[in-house]
Order: structure tokens, then C-alpha cells, then sequence
């Protein structure tokens, strides 16, 4: 897959590592860019964002919306380090893995340099945050070696919401779904390495300065992340909002939300907590510039771009 043209002045500015980062409090943020989304994408996900639909929130051009009103989405993680851990939030699509969506089929990316660059080598990442289990978040959980998958950060635990993980156990999956619990779940529960939260309605603290927050509708068990640090706080969303026309038009929901009434209460819920505060809200598939704060725009929210900082 080709990367489509950048709009001048719209992207982040990179810094010297080629990784865009934002700072909370102590911690620096950074987004490590897996692939962008194909622009057929969008009229997948969320077939009610209608090109009449994004004409209506003029906002989201040029960063989130082409001239066209083809919404533009991106996979890529976060990493943070906090208290001397190296935390990585989502591990995206994966390289080299037998996927149903051909968008999302036997990717070669050069995300695991990215991440390195980042300053999050695999072997030095501690911990893994999953806040769902779908393809396009635990790809990365593992890499093949001599034909086996195997855990892709070996000196990591990863977690996920025990709600989340019983939920998948007891569903009659499809084959397409059991084949990426197969090549990205299974191994890093076999090694071991996988544990379970279980998260209250107040959320659960996991590491200093990142905490899981409840936010179901599109699994029953996702959750989202809030990193903080010293009064200051980001929120990463997970799939709770896969894009910003959905803070113009929260019921709007993705084909693939288990829940979708349940997934519109929470998007509710989650943009009126954030609305005129300065708490950085960073999409897991927001394109760049992916955070921004949240204020509100008549009975809506609007997404106000933040740039990031540019690492030394």
C-alpha cells in the first residue's frame, strides 16, 4: 500500500526521529505510524458519514475529510514512557499475517523501526495495553519466527479488560477472526504473558500515570486510556470514536460495533467529560494531526487540532 499525498501544512511536524509526539505533565506521547487507510475505509466503518454527512462539519477539512468528503483514518499505536516503564498502547495490523480485509492482508510495514526509532525497542517495551481485541489492534502482539508466531515484546505483559477476553471466549467466531487470535492472542497467552484487568466503572490504574477506562459499546470490554501527569491528562480513545465526525455526530456508529446504541451512549458520555477541558484527546485511528482538544459546537463537539512537539 502506497502512502497518499500529504496535504502541506495540514500533517504534524515530525521531529528529528520522524516520530510526532505530544507531551502531558512529564510524559511525551508519541504516535508510531503503522500504514494510512485505504479511503474505501471510511464508507466501510461508518456507512452513515455520508459524503452529505461530512459536508455538514466543514471542520474536518483538510486534516480528517478530503475535498472529495472521503474521511481519512490511519492504524498506529501510542508509546509512553512513565516512572521508567516503556508503555505501548495498541499494536495495530501486523506484517505478513493471512487477513480477511485485503487492505489489512500480508502487510510489510517498517513499524517495528518506527517504534524503535521511537525509542521503544521491542525487547525494551514493558508493557502492552490492548484496549480491544480486534485485528487491527493486536497485530503486532507477535512476529513469526522459524514458522511459529511468537511474542513480538518478550519482556512485556500485556493487558487487556477481563470482560473483553471472556467475552471473545465465549463467542462462535468466525474463521477469519479465529485465525487472528490464532496468530496474535493465543501465542502471547501460551508464553504466559497475558493478564487480565478487571475494570470498574472508575477505571482501573495499571502503571503510574495510566489508568483504563470502561468504554463499551463497540466490544463489550474495551476500554480507553488515560495517561496523566501532574494535573495535565490525555485520553486515548481506542475505537469508542474512530473518527472526529462522530464529535459532530456522536449516534453515528461503526459497522462493526457489537453494540451500537451502547457504543453512542459512550461516545456521548466520553465527549461531554472532555468538552472545555485541556485534556488531549488522541485517536487510535484519527489521521494526522490526531489529537486535539474537545469543545463544544452547538449541541455537538467540534475536535481543535493540537500540534505536537518536535522531539530533540
Amino acid at each position: 500500500m502506497t502512502t497518499p499525498p500529504g496535504l502541506p501544512g495540514t500533517g504534524p511536524a515530525a521531529g528529528p526521529t520522524g516520530i510526532p509526539a505530544w507531551t502531558v505533565g512529564d510524559l511525551t506521547i508519541s504516535r508510531v505510524d503503522e500504514i494510512p487507510l485505504p479511503a474505501r475505509t471510511g464508507p466501510w466503518l461508518l456507512p452513515g458519514a455520508t459524503p452529505a454527512v461530512v459536508d455538514q462539519v466543514p471542520w474536518l477539512r483538510p486534516d480528517f475529510a478530503d475535498e472529495q468528503s472521503v474521511l481519512r483514518l490511519a492504524s498506529h499505536s501510542f508509546a509512553v514512557e512513565t516512572a521508567g516503564l516503556r508503555v505501548l498502547v495498541d499494536t495495530g495490523i501486523g506484517n505478513g499475517k493471512t487477513r480477511a480485509n485485503p487492505a489489512w492482508h500480508d502487510l510489510d510495514s517498517d513499524f517495528p523501526q518506527r517504534l524503535t526509532r521511537a525509542g521503544f525497542a521491542p525487547e525494551a517495551v514493558d508493557l502492552v495495553v490492548l484496549t480491544h481485541l480486534h485485528t487491527d489492534h493486536v497485530g503486532w502482539n507477535t512476529v513469526q519466527e522459524e514458522g511459529r508466531w511468537v511474542p513480538a515484546f518478550p519482556n512485556a505483559r500485556y493487558l487487556t479488560s477481563r470482560t473483553e477476553r471472556d467475552f471473545w471466549a465465549g463467542t462462535d467466531m468466525d474463521e477469519a477472526r479465529h485465525q487472528m487470535f490464532r496468530d496474535s492472542v493465543h501465542p502471547v497467552e501460551e508464553a504466559g504473558l497475558l493478564d487480565l484487568v478487571d475494570v470498574p466503572d472508575e477505571g482501573a490504574e495499571v502503571a503510574p500515570g495510566v489508568r483504563l477506562l470502561p468504554t463499551p459499546g463497540h466490544t463489550p470490554g474495551q476500554v480507553a486510556v488515560e495517561l496523566h501527569s501532574r494535573g495535565e491528562r490525555a485520553l486515548i480513545t481506542g475505537d469508542c470514536i474512530h473518527h472526529p465526525v462522530q464529535l459532530a455526530h456522536p449516534d453515528l456508529s461503526s459497522c462493526v460495533d457489537i453494540d451500537p446504541e451502547g457504543a453512542a451512549r459512550t461516545r456521548r458520555r466520553i465527549l461531554s467529560s472532555l468538552s472545555g477541558t485541556r485534556t488531549l484527546l488522541l485517536g487510535s485511528h484519527f489521521a494526522p494531526p490526531t489529537a486535539g482538544h474537545v469543545v463544544a459546537r452547538g449541541d455537538a463537539h467540534q475536535l481543535v487540532p493540537c500540534a505536537p512537539v518536535d522531539r530533540a
